[in-house]
């Protein structure tokens, strides 16, 4: 088992950035592809970033691809995500996610974090 809390959300202005952190304990993160998902107020949670196992691969929804850079220190168990030029759109809850696969379906990640909220004022 892998227990996830995420950090790092809070109020920014449109185009500004937020770096969300997600510290893992139990057993080990590098067993795990990491990911980021969102969900906004009456949406259903939404893939937004994954990386493998390695930190080699990594993918992106297209609505944050060359906005949001995915990221991973297996030396200390953290998963991150640096969001730039943030709009409106993007605000929701935002959850890490360990799973088994690489895959942009929620249903492949057992453990999640708590979520962190992410606001976007225009």
């Amino acid at each position: 088992q892998v227990q996830l809390v995420e950090s790092g959300g809070g109020l920014v202005q449109a185009g500004g950035s937020l770096r969300l952190s997600c510290a893992a304990s139990g057993r080990s993160f590098s067993d795990y592809p990491g990911a980021w998902f969102r969900q906004a107020p009456g949406k259903e949670r939404e893939f937004v970033a994954i990386i493998s196992r390695s930190g080699k691969v990594l993918d992106y929804a297209e609505s944050v691809k060359g906005r949001f850079t995915i990221s991973r220190d297996n030396a200390n168990n953290t998963l991150d995500l640096q969001m730039n030029s943030l709009k409106p759109e993007d605000t929701a809850v935002y959850f890490c996610g360990a799973g088994r696969a690489m895959s942009r379906s929620q249903k492949s990640y057992n453990h999640w974090g708590q979520g962190t909220q992410v606001t976007v004022s225009s």
